[in-house]
């Protein structure tokens, strides 16, 4: 009999999903880690009751948390993203010619034993050749790892539990000392409509280290009010500057260079928030 998954957002906000079948759940060390089939969405990783991938849209949040960065990069070759444990992202980046070595760090060894089992469609990328699995702390990996990485992803959960400090002043601070001289970094900055102080804040902190800061979303149906938001801070290359670059032809669901060229256009709503002075 199918069962409801309640995910709580908000005092206001709440979203229901219908679920045919829970196929893993495990309490470890630092969460809820669940593996469920959901009737719309076909198999989804849950943590502390808030779905974080679903076979059905995975793609588009890994492509491009994954792709943006990596394409304003014109060389990357060493990428580390921290969090991930679905391993969607190492999945993607380990496609780019260019990239030879990605370090996936994720805290919690249940997801990578959780994805491993029910989600292949991303834990593929464990056994990549270009791909490292490492279970530590991600805060500490990064200071443990000055001017090392050309790309550095911070794919984490919402910001509770274990993932509140990948969205402070310190870590990104870290993470910036972490970059080689010409790196980029970029994160997940929740939902346009529900997050707007969220993403005012992780803007105004990345905009002070680097001199090029941008925001871009993506739509993606799992995650609450659909449009959502990412933002990248590069130390020397403009995406803009490369919206003419050579295209590599990868494998995508999602991504293109046209979507590349749009996604960073902003609604007026959002361009208000990033420019207001509170």
């Amino acid at each position: 009999m199918p069962i409801i998954l309640n995910e709580h957002h908000s005092s206001g906000f709440s979203l229901n999903w219908t679920v045919d079948k829970v196929l893993y759940q495990q309490k470890s060390d630092f969460q809820q880690v669940a593996i469920v089939e959901l009737q719309e969405m076909g198999r989804a990783l849950v943590l502390d009751n808030i779905i974080q991938v679903t076979v059905k849209d995975e793609f588009v949040y890994n492509e491009m948390i994954t792709h943006v960065p990596l394409f304003t990069h014109p060389a990357p070759e060493k990428v580390l993203i921290i969090g991930g444990g679905d391993g969607g992202a190492a999945r993607e980046a380990a496609k780019h010619e260019s990239v030879k070595q990605v370090d996936m760090c994720e805290i919690d060894e249940k997801v990578i034993e959780a994805c491993r089992e029910y989600l292949p469609e991303t834990s593929v990328s464990y056994d990549h050749p270009k791909v490292n699995v490492i279970t530590k702390d991600g805060v500490q990996f990064i200071k443990d790892n000055p001017n090392t990485y050309d790309v550095i992803i911070i794919d984490s959960s919402d910001p509770i539990g274990p993932a509140v400090e990948l969205f402070g002043k310190d870590f990104y601070h870290n993470v910036y000392n972490a970059l080689k001289e010409d790196g980029i970094f970029v994160c997940q900055s929740e939902s346009l409509f529900l997050h707007q102080n969220l993403i005012k804040k992780v803007y105004d902190t990345i905009s002070k280290l680097y001199p090029i800061t941008k925001v871009y979303t993506a739509t993606t149906p799992t995650y609450p009010g659909f449009l959502w938001g990412y933002t990248m801070g590069s130390k020397k290359y403009d995406p803009y500057d490369r919206m003419d670059a050579e295209k590599q032809d990868l494998q995508t669901k999602y991504y293109n260079h046209d979507i590349f060229k749009a996604c960073f256009a902003l609604p007026n709503f959002i361009k208000e928030v990033l420019e207001s002075n509170k």
